[in-house]
């Protein structure tokens, strides 16, 4: 029972410390980017996993965790594939409009879906899959403006949803079968992820911005937020790997349309961004989707907990059972209701006349 309680603890501060993260990373990037003038998305990204990988050495070396060897190829392309996840949906950002990027990230969930029903056997239930579609209708009526397709960006769309949704299901696999921590895993494949992203990275950005990252003039002001920036990002990726090992991808996406929602309502409340009664009933009806989706997991998670118990409550009635046939046979009552034993199958007052 403590086992289960810890593991609930786990889950709800590994879901709570990845919100509050990541709103607050967007919440800097977004003053950087916006406010600021430093538009490198994906170069800053791979300051974020040096940074954390670093961080983790750090913390490894003090030990504060002890490191699991994992296959080398697994996490080499467990590594490039999700660094390669990164770069493909800030290119789709750049290549698409913003409703479509939006679309496309929310097609993750549907996909995540399908891949894990396919390929690892894993049923959904009915009030899952509604519950899923509630809640990207509630995320799409509040966050998609426009639909501009163009064949470049929806390539790039299908790539960055393609990479991302294996990349998050190896993140739960790995996990699970090898037995792996989500810091161990990240310690071991963060540096794979930020090396594709250091050396893509400012090609990415100057094919997107038209700018060179080695050209920008950095303030003191810009290099603080670039600081406070990669060490918040130490905290979304560790919540990130934390969240997928402990539940699985589709809720680490429900959570992520969570911060959406965050991310609209602070952007009004703090930045005073355009905010419609469009976006407000677009969340109203996502934090419903949320609820559902909850409730249907925890629904889940009960009914599962009482048929792994039934048989176990089973098994311990046999194991209780008299052994009836056991008795009879290792007993036998005389005419006089004397109780005599046998030896080898045979009763004693047998043996006696056949001596």
């Amino acid at each position: 029972m403590l086992e289960g309680s810890g593991f609930q603890l786990v889950v709800i501060g590994s879901l709570a410390l990845s919100v509050a993260s990541s709103v607050s990373i967007v919440i800097c990037n977004k003053a950087l980017i916006s406010s600021l003038g430093f538009p490198f998305a994906t170069t800053l990204t791979s300051w974020h996993l040096m940074v954390t990988f670093c961080t983790l050495h750090a913390a490894q070396c003090l030990h504060f965790f002890e490191p699991n060897s994992v296959d080398g190829k697994t996490v080499v392309v467990f590594g490039l594939l999700n660094g390669t996840s990164i770069g493909f949906l800030n290119l789709s950002l750049g290549f698409n409009s913003i409703g479509f990027y939006q679309m496309t990230k929310l097609a993750i969930i549907p996909f995540t879906v399908l891949l894990e029903t396919i390929f690892l056997k894993k049923k959904f239930s009915r009030s899952i899959k509604l519950s899923l579609l509630v809640l990207l209708i509630g995320v799409g009526i509040a966050s998609i403006t426009d639909l501009k397709l163009n064949l470049l960006g929806s390539i790039l769309s299908l790539l960055a949803i393609a990479t991302t949704c294996v990349g998050q299901i190896m993140t739960s696999t790995i996990q699970k079968r090898l037995k792996v921590s989500s810091t161990q895993l990240l310690y071991q494949s963060s540096p794979y992820q930020a090396a594709i992203l250091f050396l893509t990275g400012p090609f990415v950005d100057q094919l997107l911005t038209k700018r060179s990252v080695f050209a920008y003039s950095y303030s003191l002001v810009v290099l603080g937020f670039i600081i406070l920036s990669c060490l918040i990002a130490v905290s979304v990726n560790f919540s990130t790997f934390l969240v997928i090992g402990t539940t699985s991808p589709v809720t680490y996406q429900v959570l992520g349309h969570l911060k959406t929602c965050l991310v609209l309502s602070f952007g009004y409340i703090l930045l005073h961004d355009p905010f419609t009664v469009r976006n407000i009933i677009g969340i109203l009806i996502a934090i419903f989707g949320m609820a559902l989706y909850s409730y249907s997991c925890v629904r889940e998670a009960k009914k599962k907990s009482a048929n792994d118990v039934l048989p176990v409550l089973q098994m311990a009635d046999k194991e209780n059972a008299p052994l009836l046939a056991t008795k009879s046979l290792g007993h036998h009552q005389d005419n006089d209701g004397n109780e005599t034993k046998k030896a080898d199958g045979v009763p004693a007052a047998a043996r006696t006349s056949l001596s």
